[in-house]
């Protein structure tokens, strides 16, 4: 095979050696990082300027649906994609995309002819290019760092998405007076440009034995997609490790949709913002944590352990409608998800074959996102339709309610909440009972070896 079919994309501008190791995952994650909070930025942004726009939930709820739905579906396409075409390639085009996309909506603001409609379409186009991006940056960082570094670059992963999702509702309310949405949806499109530019200094190398020609129809991309399927269901403990963060994205979606209502039926916008914020702070201190530390040993039993205290904090945040207790159960909560889901990272990255990774990621993206929406659609309609009648929407109704989840307004809500820790905890529970998943790391040997070792090989390397 020709070496020069990948040279000119992987090789550093100038003819110079492009950066390696650890040194070329922080180049490749600070443009990420500028992309993340950039995004973060217009997404907050555009949805301000969409509910002012229409002033109906309903639109708002569809547009947050989009944002995932295009994914979920595009996944087994995108990571098939990933493995054949390089996770570089995929990082190139996952950014152009959005660049180009975000740009025409800045054109369509700028001169007026911007309707609400249009949001449908960028939005969609944008999770299409994120079931690209997702995978194509899970896959490279075993490429890239050491194994024994796999710990600390997965916590700086949190630590972006984290900074990222504090920073934008505090910087786009000034933003949005200062320089308008238009503004802020060029400030998007320069951090992919700035994305773009890191990737001219990253080479990332290609794993071995990569998924058949470069290209193919759909139905073959389908089938390469049924491969790592059938990987993973024939290594019982990354099933069970995929099943379990399905069942806890299905009860953090709750908690996603139900934080809003549950703080603003007895305080203010402002102390909601204070939750939020406090949530982020948490999340931010154990990304911090881990990117020094580099994570958790014994990655299963961590994440199981975290998942009872995220189950606990939701309990202790619903209990009374007290805004400290609520801003210790959001900092528990996104303090202990960003351990869960750095260790989840890192377990696949080391369980699963490289030349699979790409195909393993998005399967994991799609499985872990479904549950996700299905408990955006779930939670309102439980909410409004069974627990708000059954402990009363304006005062709690029954005594015995009362000593469960306090009294006043919106305490139906927070049942609910109850009742989703609770029903994490289980999930916990029967995990824990499942040896394969407990014993996961000692039966399966590690795949995903060091950076350059003889199991990766530089892009270009003929074959």
């Amino acid at each position: 095979m020709s070496s020069s079919r990948v040279h000119d994309i992987d090789e550093a501008p100038g003819g110079e050696a492009p950066a390696a190791g650890f040194r070329a995952f922080v180049i490749l994650w600070s443009g990420q990082f500028v992309s993340l909070t950039g995004s973060a930025l217009s997404s907050f942004a555009l949805g301000v300027y969409v509910y002012r726009l229409t002033d109906s939930v309903t639109t708002l709820g569809f547009v947050y649906a989009l944002a995932f739905l295009p994914t979920i579906l595009a996944s087994p396409f995108t990571g098939s994609l990933v493995d054949r075409r390089g996770a570089k390639r995929a990082l190139v085009v996952s950014n152009t995309g959005p660049m180009l996309v975000m740009s025409v909506l800045a054109l369509l603001l700028v001169t007026d002819t911007f309707v609400a409609w249009h949001v449908y379409i960028v939005v969609t186009l944008n999770s299409l290019f994120r079931a690209l991006q997702m995978p194509a940056f899970e896959a490279s960082v075993p490429l890239l760092v050491p194994q024994r570094q796999l710990g600390r670059a997965n916590g700086m992963r949190m630590l972006a998405l984290a900074a990222s999702q504090v920073l934008a509702p505090v910087a786009a309310g000034a933003l949005l007076l200062a320089i308008d949405v238009e503004g802020i949806i060029l400030m998007d499109c320069l951090s992919f440009g700035l994305a773009l530019v890191t990737l001219l200094f990253v080479r990332i190398p290609r794993a071995r034995h990569q998924a058949g020609p470069r290209t193919a129809g759909a139905w073959t991309l389908l089938s390469d997609f049924v491969q790592a399927w059938r990987y993973v269901v024939a290594r019982r403990g990354l099933l069970a490790l995929l099943l379990f963060v399905a069942a806890l994205n299905f009860c953090a979606g709750f908690v996603d949709v139900l934080i809003t209502p549950l703080v603003l039926a007895f305080a203010s916008s402002d102390a909601l913002g204070t939750v939020l914020s406090v949530g982020g702070v948490g999340m931010i201190a154990t990304s911090l944590v881990m990117s020094a530390w580099g994570g958790p040993r014994r990655r299963v039993r961590s994440i199981l352990g975290f998942s009872l205290m995220i189950a606990a904090a939701t309990v202790i945040g619903s209990l009374r409608p007290n805004i400290a207790l609520t801003a210790l159960g959001a900092f528990l909560f996104l303090g202990g998800l960003a351990v869960i889901m750095g260790s989840n990272q890192s377990i696949w990255q080391t369980k699963v074959d490289p030349h699979l990774l790409g195909r393993a990621m998005a399967l994991q993206n799609m499985v872990a996102l479904t549950p996700q929406l299905l408990a955006y659609a779930l939670a309102g309609v439980a909410a409004d339709s069974l627990f708000e009648p059954l402990v009363g929407r304006d005062r709690v109704t029954s005594d015995a309610m009362a000593m469960l989840v306090g009294h006043g307004p919106g305490r139906g809500i927070a049942l609910l909440l109850m009742s989703v820790g609770v029903l994490l905890a289980v999930f916990v529970l029967l995990a824990w009972f499942s040896p394969r998943l407990r014993h996961l790391e000692e039966e399966l040997p590690d795949v995903a070896s060091e950076a350059g070792d003889p199991q990766t090989e530089p892009a270009g390397a003929p074959r």
